[in-house]
């Protein structure tokens, strides 16, 4: 295993590369951040037995340091796992964020486990996934059932935005497409507005170049395909093998143009579908809306950021 360096989040924060071989595009790896508590929280607070995965959305990487000490304040061991392509990850000349199936990840996750040492040390598990990350950990969990000991979904992508018909139309398409063109170009769909949300909350800091561009990164057939494929498994209904807290947005706002209400709402997925999605995944699924937030419920605005957070703190106590 390689060695543990501090992180670009600062002090508190260090990162390991994970090497996973290479592909078509070279050398490919994932990287693992972590977190540790402070020696109170480790030896009183209510998670000091728990380790906590955190896996980020499309076009994204691990920057949340509140969320982090929000795990390690209550004795926690925090990890953020930056999967292969994304942020820390990323090398050049690869394709970002792409893969062709999304159990490709599996092998990333097998290896951040691996590091954190959950298992060898007979911790709990708790996996914690934003948007794309979300779905990818429902799948995991499903494909390895009585490893996770609890999965936290924060907007989780459990269905495309055009809901299940649409996604039942498309996905023909877009499979004979990926046979032929998985690396072809789509148009652009992302106008840059959720960035823009999080900016006027200021919750957005200052990236690396080329880790969270404004507008997402292409997208591409062979992905696209890899991610209907996933939300056709969970349509289909699947057991996570633990309990699970769903955080949404009280409410979608979809426009071609700006508008005020995307300050206040996800202006990324359409959270009903994504509700009703999510009662698929577990036996046991607590759902709950914040009024206010934006798709990334924990970068909304004050209010609702603090919503959340409590809704956290309420939910992470109930799945112990």
């Amino acid at each position: 295993m390689g060695e543990w360096h501090p992180d670009i989040l600062g002090a508190g924060f260090e990162q390991l590369t994970l090497p996973l071989g290479e592909d078509a595009e070279g050398e490919v790896v994932a990287t693992l951040v972590r977190s540790r508590p402070h020696p109170g929280p480790r030896l009183f607070g209510e998670l000091r037995d728990t380790d906590v995965l955190y896996v980020h959305g499309w076009s994204d990487y691990f920057f949340q340091t509140d969320l982090a000490r929000f795990f390690t304040d209550r004795g926690a061991r925090f990890f953020a796992l930056d999967l292969r392509k994304y942020g820390r990850s990323l090398r050049p000349g690869q394709s970002p964020g792409y893969v062709a199936a999304l159990d490709v990840y599996d092998t990333d996750i097998a290896a951040a486990l691996d590091a954190m040492g959950t298992a060898r040390e007979k911790r709990r598990l708790l996996l914690f996934g934003h948007s794309t990350g979300g779905l990818t950990l429902t799948l995991w969990a499903a494909r390895h059932p009585g490893v996770a000991d609890a999965l936290v979904l924060n907007s989780p992508w459990l269905e495309l935005q055009l809901g299940p018909f649409g996604r039942q139309a498309l996905a023909p398409l877009v499979n004979a497409r990926a046979r032929f063109d998985p690396l072809g170009t789509h148009p652009v769909v992302d106008l840059g507005f959720y960035t823009r949300a999080q900016r006027d909350a200021g919750t957005l800091p200052d990236s690396p170049d080329g880790w969270r561009p404004a507008q997402g990164f292409p997208t591409h057939p062979g992905w696209l395909a890899a991610v209907i494929a996933g939300h056709a498994r969970v349509a289909s209904g699947l057991d996570a093998g633990c309990p699970a807290l769903v955080l949404l947005a009280a409410r979608s706002t979809v426009a071609l143009t700006w508008n005020d209400a995307m300050r206040a709402s996800d202006s990324v997925l359409v959270v009903d579908d994504i509700a009703r999605a999510a009662t698929r995944i577990a036996p046991t699924v607590t759902i709950t809306r914040i009024d206010g937030a934006l798709h990334d419920v924990f970068l909304s605005a004050s209010a609702a950021r603090d919503a959340a957070y409590a809704a956290l703190g309420r939910g992470v106590a109930a799945l112990r």
